[in-house]
Formats: C-alpha cells, sequence, structure tokens
C-alpha cells in the first residue's frame, strides 16, 4: 500500500485533549443555532434523530478509518487510497474550498452582526463593517499559519470560550424561564414533520460533520491510533449537548417569530439577559465577545485541517504547484495555502456583500447554503472510500473496529451515505422535493431571492469548483509529462 508523499519539518504535539479541542472548535457551529433554532420546536427532535441515525454510525467508521489511516492529509489521503488521485483532487477541493467560503460569506458576517449589536456600533457596508471583517478573516489565517504547537492553543482557547458561551446562556435561559414561564413551549411543536425536516437535514448534517478533520494533521499527532478513536466519541457526544440544550432553551424562550438564522442565539441571549436587571449590557457585550472569539477560532481549526488536506493534494501532484504543498520550515504550517485561503475568503466576503446590497440576513442564508453544499459533496467520495479501504486493505491494523465486523461497518457506511444523499439534494435544490410529496414552499420568502439568483450562486460556485480542481490537476500533469519529456531527450 502507497500513501502519498510524506511532509517534512512536521514534529508530533498533538494529544488526544488537542484533537478533541480542535473537533469541538470546528464542528459545533455557533452561526447555525440560530438557523436550526429557527425550525422551532421539531428542531429539537430532529436534532436527537441525527445524532443517533447519523453522528453514531459516522463516527463509528470514521474512528475506524482514522486509527487505521493516520498519515498526513486525512480524507485526501484515503480517497486516493481508493479511488485515485483525480478523485481525491475533486474531492479535497470541495472540502477545502468551504472553509475559506464559510469564514468569508458566513462566519465573519455573523461575529459583525453580534458585534455591531451588543459591544460597538459598525453599521452595514461601512468602513468600521469592511475594517472589523477584514481584521476577523485575516486573525484565523494567521493561527493557521503559526505553528501548531501554539496554534492549538488558540484553537482550544477557542473551543473554551464556545462551551462557556453556550452554557451561560443555556443556565440563564433556564432561570428566566422559572421566573417568566416557558412560554415559548406553548406553541414549539416538537412533534416532527416532513417539511421540517426537509428545511433541516442540510444545516443538521452540516453542523454534525467534521470529526474526521483533525486526522489531516494525522503525522502531528503523538498516538493517533489510540487517541482518534477516543476523541471522535468524546467530541461527538461534547456536540450533541451542546446543539440540543441551547436550541431547546432558545426555543422554550422566545416567541417562534423572533427565532432569525443570523441573530438567534445572541437575540435570545438579549431577551433571558433581562433577569440581570442593570447588569444586562456589560453580560451581552461579553458574551458577544466570546461569541465573535468562538467564531473566528471554528474558522482557524478549519483552516488548520482543510489547508492541509488541500497542501497534501498540491505536494502530491494534483493542485497546480508542487509549491503550494509545502510546508514552513520552521514553523511546520502550508503558509502558502493559508494564504490562499485568507485570499478566497476575503473575495468571498466582498462578493457576498453586494449579493443581497447588504442584507445580511439574505447573505447569510445564501452563503451557508453554499458552505453546506461544497462540505456535503466533498462526502460524496469520501464516505464510500472508507469502506473501500476497509476491504481492500485489511491488513492495516485497526486498534479499534466497528461493531459486528465488515457487516456492521458496511451498514454504518451506507447509512451515512443515504443521509449525505439527500442532504446534498435538498442543499442543491431547495423546494424540489416539497413539490414532490405536496409541501408548500415559497422560495423568496424563505431565501431573501429568487431561485434564479439561489441556482445561479450555488450551482454555479459547483461548477467553477470543478472547472478550477480539473485544471489544478491538468496542469500539474503537463508539467510532469514536460519534465519526463525533457529528461528523457536528454
Amino acid at each position: 500500500m502507497s500513501v502519498p508523499v510524506s511532509v517534512p519539518h512536521l514534529k508530533r504535539s498533538l494529544r488526544r485533549f488537542d484533537i478533541m479541542a480542535i473537533a469541538v472548535a470546528a464542528v459545533i457551529s455557533f452561526d447555525v443555532i440560530g438557523q436550526i433554532a429557527a425550525g422551532g420546536g421539531q428542531a429539537v427532535t430532529w436534532i436527537a434523530v441525527i445524532a443517533v441515525g447519523f453522528l453514531v454510525p459516522y463516527a463509528l467508521v470514521f474512528a475506524e478509518t482514522g486509527a487505521a489511516f493516520p498519515q498526513e492529509g486525512g480524507p485526501y489521503v484515503w480517497v486516493e487510497l481508493a479511488f485515485g488521485r483525480l478523485t481525491a483532487v475533486l474531492t479535497t477541493m470541495f472540502y477545502w474550498v468551504t472553509n475559506p467560503v464559510w469564514l468569508g460569506g458566513s462566519l465573519v458576517f455573523v461575529a459583525a452582526a453580534a458585534w455591531d449589536r451588543f459591544v460597538f456600533p459598525l453599521g452595514s457596508a461601512t468602513v468600521a463593517d469592511y475594517v472589523f471583517k477584514l481584521v476577523f478573516i485575516w486573525a484565523a489565517i494567521l493561527t493557521a499559519v503559526i505553528s501548531l504547537r501554539r496554534g492549538k492553543w488558540i484553537t482550544t482557547a477557542g473551543a473554551g470560550a464556545k462551551l462557556l458561551a453556550l452554557a451561560f446562556v443555556t443556565v440563564t435561559a433556564a432561570a428566566y424561564g422559572i421566573r417568566h414561564g416557558f412560554r415559548g413551549l406553548h406553541d414549539a411543536g416538537f412533534a416532527p414533520t416532513g417539511a421540517g425536516f426537509l428545511t433541516l437535514v442540510p444545516v443538521l448534517l452540516f453542523a454534525f460533520v467534521g470529526f474526521e478533520g483533525p486526522n489531516a494533521a494525522g503525522d502531528e499527532m503523538l498516538d493517533p491510533q489510540r487517541d482518534v478513536p477516543v476523541a471522535i466519541g468524546v467530541s461527538g457526544a461534547i456536540t450533541t449537548v451542546s446543539y440540543l440544550l441551547p436550541v431547546l432553551a432558545i426555543v422554550a424562550v422566545s416567541p417562534g417569530e423572533r427565532i432569525t438564522g443570523v441573530g438567534g442565539f445572541m437575540e435570545a441571549a438579549r431577551l433571558v439577559f433581562g433577569i440581570y436587571g442593570d447588569a444586562q449590557g456589560a453580560l451581552l457585550a461579553f458574551v458577544a465577545v466570546l461569541f465573535a472569539v468562538a467564531l473566528l477560532t471554528q474558522g482557524s481549526a478549519w483552516m488548520i485541517v482543510a489547508d492541509r488536506m488541500q497542501a497534501m493534494a498540491a505536494a502530491d501532484g494534483g493542485f497546480f504547484s508542487r509549491g503550494l504543498g509545502v510546508f514552513h520550515a520552521r514553523l511546520g504550517t502550508p503558509v502558502r495555502m493559508n494564504l490562499l485561503s485568507g485570499v478566497t475568503a476575503t473575495a468571498f466576503m466582498v462578493a457576498a456583500m453586494h449579493l443581497a446590497s447588504g442584507d445580511t440576513s439574505a447573505i447569510f442564508g445564501v452563503v451557508l447554503t453554499v458552505a453546506i453544499t461544497t462540505l456535503l459533496l466533498s462526502y460524496i467520495a469520501v464516505i464510500p472510500a472508507l469502506l473501500a479501504l476497509r476491504l481492500r486493505h485489511p491488513e492495516a491494523p485497526r486498534p479499534y473496529r466497528v461493531p459486528f465486523g465488515i457487516g456492521g461497518f458496511a451498514c454504518a457506511d451506507l447509512l451515512v451515505y443515504a443521509w449525505i444523499l439527500l442532504g446534498c439534494w435538498v442543499a442543491l435544490f431547495p423546494g424540489t422535493l416539497e413539490r414532490i410529496v405536496g409541501f408548500p414552499y415559497d422560495f423568496r420568502a424563505t431565501w431573501g431571492v429568487s431561485r434564479l439568483t439561489f441556482e445561479t450562486f450555488t450551482l454555479g460556485t459547483v461548477v467553477v469548483l470543478l472547472a478550477v480542481a480539473a485544471a489544478g490537476y491538468a496542469t500539474q500533469r503537463m508539467r510532469s509529462r514536460t519534465r519526463q519529456g525533457g529528461t528523457g531527450r536528454g
């Protein structure tokens, strides 16, 4: 079994706790909590369903694969071993680009909205607004640029800030409900519906994927074969609780019409913090700062793992220039790929600002859907690659195994794949399944833009990414042939 080229300058510094912290920092998505809570009481029901029906089998197959194949590059290596370099290159492009798109088009907008409302007024499309967003993006990139030995503590601090903010708001909401009554529960509607399921499934899948991300730094882990399965299990449990309780708290105390995707979490905090009297403003500002820091480190955690994957694709001869895959000799990070991510995130931020004339809510909804789509599409090759590796390379040491052998692995893998395919379709073509089953669906009321604008942005992004990935692969192939031809003539 051959694996992609090894990377020099890497130092093993990630312990089990560090792996869990990176996973928590990356996977728990502050920006989607409001989006999920906007689904009402049934959002709580569907979180529980997704946690059992998707997250459990997902964690099982990735825990086994991540321990058995702990090479730097993670999913890139797995797909290349299973299906070849071209498929791995296309897959990694979607996995990687999700993160600058998400950082520049979703995380930064949610952070700016919270900062503007609760810390310091920024306005919309003002100089202050642009400065805040540029500083946010490039601070996240800088965290990914510095050595992982130091950068991991920044993402760990971000994970801590995230859990602290979630716990503070959830406990305060419980106290508010005890004092004023849980008014939102009366009209919440916890009974699941088909329409609610189709609305929530893409964002819930997006919220629960990514636990394999730290495997992109596999050669920087001290003991990946033992630590990866435990880290995935623990971080998965933390993530489930971190979605379930805050969403329940928001739904319980907030009237349904006040829950919005872009401001749901902080608006719920503003409501329940009324119990603190004169201290409300200061406490809201404190939580808003935690909120922004958590979002920033969430972006940097994804950059740490996704940039390593894309750098491995470049170093392996699959993306324009092998120079993009160079890891800095002293820092041990793919600095050139980090900078490319920063430029991409900045460009996407500027494009998103003009997408809906500065309407933050519309921007947030469409750009989040683009990020959901590109990330879920990357799993179309990753998930079957896990089963292919299980069948083709039984000789690989597997310190952890999915229960019930190959049959158990195959069932879990296929179940996860079915969820991913459903999520991809609903994200790419919202409203189509609703029409088939007879549910009413007002596209403009749901997304704030026309279907033509939406599909142009989403499908256009997919087509452009495929073209860029194919061009990068073809460029490297031609360069390799030219070098071989020149050597042969000599």
